[in-house]
């Protein structure tokens, strides 16, 4: 073992420091059937040889098939300066900016990023990322406790079924409790919402297009849960802020959303960053990093940290938030795939992936039934005659990636499929998924 720093009397003192006799003893919980037996390591490989082998193995990865998946990850264009641009050194390297004289390219960043976060939202503070989209809406959960002195949250069921199981896990150790308000159908109804809130609870979360992609108004809806004290907890698809009407215009409270869709890759699900922005007057409750600007002493703009109210700046239990870090290169990808679109461009993306979505779902409504009964904008659920894993891994085989098995996620969901179409997707795309679809069914 050339590579281990331990002496025999290093590691014996170790042993009897911890009450052990042998390093055997130290692995005795392990069973022995989960042992490995040897270690069958190949011969050493030249720099060109392993670099070739790594990319046969990558290669491996690469597949023609067609994209319609989504649920929350989505395959948009990214333009090549997203790339060129966050892949700058002075970009990919920087990490802290603790010593704010010697981090002022990447503060500026961040602050350019809150500014373009609240006016997507309409928000007034945000900070600067979180780890994705679950963990802030667990961050968002925690704020509404915190500000309203409750300790239940009432979740709907529409939401990302992976973002509820994240809530309950953050929730469980702080002894909150989290309810479920169960869909009945595509989409909650408002008189289900408003029979079930009262003055127990801290917050109302809601995702808008829900899981299924269907789309709400739910103004009437926040204005109720005022009423009570309650806070509207909205979780957001950014690319449909484009189109659709805003948390602010809704009058939300917090707003939280996975960032993955602004100029980020798919990755095989990261990485990715956390949208988590919020009312003015709720800042102080707001975790994770906040860039401020500022004047130097010599009176020229400068952007610092600022309530720093981590863990790592006050003592813990005064902490917002154990969260320490954040995803700076995500975000600032955001910011560049933000600069480069424009207002008008951003528009033009949403419509773009409002229209192509609604025309697949109609040409497939030829075929297939259509669980949503509201609006959608850029996923929707077909509904079909087998089951969906038989009919996901047909499509497979012609070369589609169909969408997402919902039977995997809900009970009684074995025939139901969420597609998801982006500006990726031509009309010759399109028309082949329609055309598959019905030779499958055939």
């Amino acid at each position: 073992m050339p590579y281990t720093p331990h002496t025999p009397s290093d590691i014996e003192a170790m042993t009897a420091q911890i009450g052990i006799t042998s390093e055997e003893e130290l692995f005795a919980s392990i069973p022995q059937e989960l042992r490995a037996k040897s270690f069958e390591i190949p011969k050493g490989l030249s720099e060109f040889e392993v670099f070739e082998e790594l990319k046969a193995l990558a290669l491996k990865n690469n597949t023609q098939n067609i994209c319609f998946l989504g649920g929350g990850y989505y395959e948009h264009i990214i333009p090549s300066a997203v790339d060129a641009l966050s892949m700058r050194s002075e970009f990919y390297t920087a990490y802290t900016p603790y010593q704010p004289e010697a981090s002022q390219g990447t503060l500026q960043a961040l602050y350019e990023y809150q500014s373009m976060i609240c006016e997507l939202t309409g928000m007034e503070a945000t900070n600067a990322s979180m780890y994705d989209g679950g963990t802030a809406m667990a961050e968002a959960a925690l704020m509404a406790v915190r500000i309203t002195k409750r300790k239940k949250i009432l979740i709907d069921s529409g939401v990302n079924p992976i973002y509820i199981k994240i809530v309950k896990t953050y929730l469980a150790y702080h002894e909150l409790e989290v309810e479920l308000l169960h869909v009945s159908s595509d989409i909650s109804k408002k008189e289900d919402i408003l029979t079930k809130i009262d003055e127990t609870y801290a917050g109302y979360i809601f995702q808008n297009p829900n899981f299924f992609g269907s789309i709400a108004d739910y103004t009437d809806v926040i204005e109720a849960l005022h009423v009570k004290g309650i806070l509207a907890i909205a979780s957001a698809y950014p690319i449909s802020l484009g189109l659709l009407k805003t948390p602010k215009e809704m009058d939300a409270d917090i707003v939280c959303a996975d960032g993955q869709c602004l100029g980020n890759y798919l990755g095989f699900g990261g990485p990715s960053f956390g949208i988590l922005a919020t009312k003015e007057k709720y800042i102080r409750n707001l975790p994770g990093r906040i860039v401020g600007e500022t004047l130097d002493r010599n009176g020229k703009r400068a952007f610092v940290l600022t309530l720093q109210a981590r863990e790592q700046h006050i003592r813990r239990d005064k902490a917002t938030s154990n969260i320490c870090s954040n995803q700076n290169l995500m975000a600032l990808r955001a910011t560049i795939f933000f600069s480069l679109l424009g207002k008008e461009g951003f528009a033009n993306l949403a419509e773009f992936n409002y229209e192509k979505a609604n025309y697949l779902k109609n040409e497939l409504s030829k075929v297939v039934g259509i669980y949503n009964l509201a609006p959608t904008f850029n996923e929707f659920v077909i509904e079909l005659p087998i089951s969906s894993d038989k009919f996901i891994k047909a499509m497979n085989e012609k070369g589609f990636f169909a969408g997402i098995n919902l039977s995997n996620l809900y009970e009684n969901f074995e025939n139901r499929v969420l597609v998801s179409v982006t500006e990726k997707r031509t009309k010759a795309q399109m028309d082949s998924f329609v055309q598959a679809t019905k030779e499958v069914l055939i």
